[in-house]
């Protein structure tokens, strides 16, 4: 033993070990190609489990009093207290919010908080909700702190109504099922009762099954806000909080769901933010913030009585001036009520069957088939050199390992024929052979995997930075399909690029390296023994049908065993034809080996392409989803730089008969031979009804949707034929929920604009009213605002984002409702009046729930289903007593 001589093992016994050994190695192989995907995945999941295992903030304190008895948390009826809170936000330490806050909502009653932008209504419902913790101070329900409760069972026993609903991209069934899971069907339609929202559910074609788009985009505002409180309702809470539920909705909106909340109200313990002094004018407590601090509380008759007060202040800042002595007392909400309903009835938005409109289109699309491993190549070109060194690299891998077969059989041949003496040497000579074939292997395999790995992770960057440009060429439309939610782009963008990786990344190079394999050793074979060379053939046809055959569950069973069993049933044939032939003298031992050795390469390459093929074909459907999406030519190109350019745009609009209908909604007629003409530097103002048309108008002329019929006319020109991106430049855009970016306060007021001089944007800082806050706060205009402005309230927001637009000193002011977050001091304090009045050229279009921002307007449309009904100033619609005045009867204050 210890001198090396093994007299008792026989040439089949080396035979045994050394095909044992090599087997192994050979299933190592299969390891190889999942190396990248565990880096990867190690790469993906340290973010993860760094947040798994960051330590829990030690001063939320979670202990479960009540995991006894969870049902008492149901039967609690206590006073909620904040006793001496003070609170910074984490982010903002500088700047206290809430100031030694003291103040009480009784059990059972409605408590209102009531105040100027940025004086901590809000923050008082997150700290509830435990959002955040007192810096100091407590927080208290019945005399016990918060603190004490289960975080989980506390805010399963508080609703929240939202001043900005958030509603999910499936069917109101299951929109409201959200309060509670485990609801039933009797439960659901209930809570859609109480909250005003089951009559017009039941006049959709699909009722509860209808679909409402992504964040409810397919209903209108008092609809959204509806289903939201429903929702609210279904799971019986026992606090309700509404931050502002109805500001963003038109009169008669906000009648029907005012109505639906003061129901909700009854026997709960509610607190309500209100900028609309109207809505809480009955609650049993009125609390005025300031500065982080109560300064006034009472009900609204004492506060009223309080001469010189904030609230009695603010009150009088939103009273309309009285329009006549005698009001229309005939008006009442039903009236309002089935008026909404006649709309919702006559625009019968048939969600379901526009997508089986989509679904048809889709469906009878002509199949086209792309090249598309050429198409992904030609794209991967600039790494030519990078990929020819990797498929040079495969083929003489593929070359080189059958080599072994070669080397295998001389030393079984050394060791049957070679005397003592010798056989030491040839071995040795042998040995060294394989060592340096090894080596080859070695230094090819990392010139393969690197350089696959390289091409690949270029070409995913590729074709994301395209896929991302032709997003945002697409017209609107396009995004309003289901298939193009936000959701499914980003999966696109992130799941489905990476798989186009499988195509040319390190599995192309596998696969290539198993093909050259294959080939080499059945070409190899071939010239030692035709005949067992076949059978070996005849066996990877076999895999190949068995491979494509694979199915579901059970036959996907049995075609993978079979799979994996067939090399072992090729290699007894193979050895059965080889007693024969070695009987008849046609082959000798040594040829059998080879032989053996190459059918055992071929069939272990094959079996690696058999497992990647599938993931390849699924590489090949996502890449041929990008190149649709990479042909796609948009109906509204964003990026188009064709067009005319107005030389002296005066700021004329003019809509001719235009008649419109959504692409997703194709039985629903939205504006209907609508004709309205606004001259150069007019104010004209868009009232009506929750989804009769008026933000779609305000659409048409940014050219985010193109007119059905009828004609959108810029100067007398049709739009259509103006350069888009000269056209946006001309407008102005300040919308009804304001869009801030996790930027600086003056990066996000200059935004689209380069090189802006720190000047201009403080001039359009104090041009909206915004410039004292902002100068207040520790760092100034070089404060971050959070993901979509969360540190800032929506008074404070919609203003930065009225200074954005004043800064680009637009030809045309577009104003869709944006005032509904606003106090009445910061509304009537004027930032959109400087807006509309400092150019007395600029055009303005206003869209308007409350009427009292209006009333200076050169001219007021009244719209109702798609037309205008009514038109003229304030006063020649209130003397007129139309649909105008009765919807002013509605709005006005007592």
């Amino acid at each position: 033993m210890g001198n090396g001589n093994h007299n008792n093992l026989s040439i089949s016994d080396i035979l045994v070990v050394i095909t044992i050994f090599a087997r192994c190695l050979n299933y190592f192989n299969f390891i190889g190609p999942h190396f990248q995907a565990f880096s990867e995945a190690r790469g993906a999941a340290t973010a993860v489990l760094q947040l798994i295992d960051e330590e829990r903030d030690t001063s939320i304190n979670e202990t479960d009093v009540w995991k006894e008895d969870s049902e008492s948390i149901h039967n609690i009826n206590g006073d909620i207290e904040f006793d001496n809170v003070s609170f910074f936000y984490p982010t903002r330490q500088e700047t206290p919010v809430l100031r030694n806050l003291s103040l009480i909502a009784r059990s059972g009653q409605t408590t209102a908080l009531v105040g100027s932008s940025g004086c901590g209504k809000s923050t008082c419902l997150s700290m509830f909700l435990r959002y955040y913790e007192p810096t100091s101070g407590r927080i208290t329900i019945d005399g016990q702190p918060i603190t004490d409760y289960d975080v989980h069972q506390l805010r399963q026993n508080i609703a929240v109504v939202n001043q900005e609903p958030v509603l999910f991209g499936t069917t109101i069934y299951e929109n409201i099922r959200f309060g509670k899971v485990n609801s039933t069907r009797a439960e659901i339609e209930e809570a859609a009762q109480e909250a005003n929202a089951h009559h017009f559910i039941m006049q959709l074609p699909n009722k509860y099954e209808t679909l409402v788009g992504e964040r409810g985009m397919q209903l209108s505002g008092g609809e959204k806000q509806r289903i939201a409180l429903a929702r609210a309702l279904v799971k019986r809470p026992t606090f309700l909080l509404m931050d502002e539920a109805t500001s963003a909705l038109d009169n008669v909106s906000e009648k029907l769901v005012q109505e639906a909340l003061d129901r909700a109200c009854k026997g709960r313990t509610t607190i309500v933010i209100a900028h609309r002094l109207t809505t809480i004018q009955n609650a049993d407590q009125i609390y005025v913030l300031d500065n982080g601090s109560v300064i006034e509380q009472g009900t609204h008759e004492t506060l009223m009585a309080k001469e010189g007060g904030k609230y009695k202040t603010m009150v009088k800042r939103q009273q309309m001036e009285r329009i006549d002595d005698d009001q229309d007392d005939m008006i009442s909400i039903q009236k309002a009520t089935e008026d909404e309903e006649k709309s919702i009835f006559e625009r019968s938005r048939s969600f379901s069957d526009s997508q089986l409109v989509d679904m048809h289109k889709e469906i009878s699309k002509p199949l086209i088939h792309r090249f598309v491993l050429l198409r992904l190549l030609s794209m991967n070109s600039p790494e030519w050199i990078t990929i020819l060194i990797g498929c040079i690299a495969c083929i003489l891998n593929g070359a080189a390992q059958p080599l072994f077969a070669f080397l295998l059989a001389e030393i079984i041949h050394e060791f049957k024929y070679c005397s003592t003496s010798e056989r030491r040497h040839h071995v040795l000579i042998s040995s060294f052979l394989f060592l340096l074939l090894g080596i080859f292997l070695l230094i090819l395999r990392f010139f393969q995997y690197t350089a696959f790995a390289i091409a690949g992770s270029k070409l995913i960057q590729r074709i994301r930075s395209k896929a991302f440009a032709c997003l945002l060429r697409q017209e609107v439309a396009y995004f309003d399909r289901p298939e193009n939610s936000s959701g499914a782009i980003c999966v696109r963008l992130s799941s489905d690029a990476s798989a186009v990786k499988d195509i040319t990344g390190s599995r192309l190079g596998v696969i290539c390296e198993a093909t050259a394999l294959s080939f080499f050793g059945i070409l190899f074979g071939c010239l030692i023994s035709w005949q067992l060379t076949l059978i070996v053939f005849g066996a990877v046809v076999i895999q190949c049908i068995v491979t494509s055959s694979w199915k579901p569950l059970i036959p996907a069973s049995v075609t993978y065993g079979i799979f994996w069993s067939l090399d072992t049933w090729t290699l007894a044939f193979v050895y059965w034809r080889a007693v024969i032939l070695i009987e008849n003298n046609e082959l000798t031992s040594d040829h059998i080996i080879m032989v053996f050795s190459f059918a055992v390469f071929s069939l272990q390459a094959l079996k690696l392409i058999g497992l990647t093929s599938r993931r390849v074909a699924e590489s090949v459907s996502a890449a041929d989803t990008f190149f649709e999406l990479f042909d796609r030519k948009p109906a509204i190109d964003n990026t188009s730089t064709e067009g005319k350019e107005l030389i002296d745009f005066r700021g004329e609009i003019k809509f001719d008969r235009v008649k419109f209908i959504y692409p997703t909604r194709s039985t629903s007629i939205v504006l209907n031979k609508f004709q309205l003409n606004i001259k150069p530097g007019q104010r004209v103002a868009l009232v009506g009804t929750s989804g009769c048309g008026k933000s779609t108008t305000i659409q048409l002329l940014e050219r985010f949707y193109d007119v059905t019929s009828g004609r959108v006319l810029l100067d007398g020109v049709d739009i259509r034929l103006l350069n888009l991106h000269w056209v946006r430049s001309h407008f102005g855009l300040v919308s009804q929920e304001p869009i801030l970016f996790d930027l600086t306060i003056a990066e996000n007021i200059a935004y689209g604009l380069e090189n802006v001089p720190m000047e201009d944007i403080i001039d359009a800082a104090k041009r909206a009213n915004v410039h004292q806050f902002i100068d207040q706060l520790p760092q100034g205009y070089e404060t971050i605002v959070g993901m979509k402005g969360s540190f800032l309230s929506g008074g404070e927001k919609q203003r930065i984002a009225i200074a954005r637009v004043l800064l680009r000193r637009p030809k045309v002011l577009l104003l869709d409702e944006a005032t509904s977050a606003m106090d009445s001091h910061n509304e009537q304090a004027k930032a959109l009046d400087q807006a509309q009045t400092e150019d007395p050229t600029r055009t303005s279009l206003i869209i308007a729930h409350r009427l009292s921002t209006i009333r200076s307007c050169d001219l007021i449309c009244v719209i109702d289903r798609g037309c205008i009904v009514e038109s003229g100033t304030h006063t020649e619609l209130t003397q007129r007593r139309g649909v105008y005045y009765k919807m002013l009867a509605h709005n006005n204050l007592s």
